[in-house]
């Protein structure tokens, strides 16, 4: 199995910056896509950012130019670089991946961290 913990959340004022980070555990797995979605309060979940295992990445485009996604292949980590927040980037941030095993691939998500962002 894999799992997935995120990192990094918090409250911030507007203009400010947070880094989240998101570490896999398990064994015997490769991870290919990872990615940041968000579910703003009453809303749905959305993507954010996503990195592909070579390094290739997309972004809303709310949040192009504000925010860069990272990974470290050797680690199992995704990070996500925030900055010049808005009050609008308020929700809880869940690290997601495609992973793969000896008996096929699947999804994992993490329990998600909570971004507030004050105006």
């Amino acid at each position: 199995q894999v799992q997935l913990v995120e990192s990094g959340g918090g409250l911030v004022q507007a203009g400010g910056s947070l880094r989240l980070s998101c570490a896999a555990s398990g064994s015997n797995f490769k991870l290919n896509a990872m990615g940041w979605y968000r579910q703003p309060p009453g809303k749905q979940r959305e993507l954010v950012a996503e990195i592909t295992s070579s390094g290739r990445t997309d972004y809303a485009d709310s949040v192009k130019e504000r925010f860069t996604i990272s990974r470290d292949n050797a680690k199992n980590t995704v990070d996500l670089q925030m900055n010049s927040l808005k009050p609008e980037d308020t929700a809880v941030y869940y690290c997601n991946a495609d992973a793969s095993t000896w008996d096929g691939g699947f999804e994992v998500w993490g329990q998600g961290t909570l971004v507030t962002v004050s105006s």
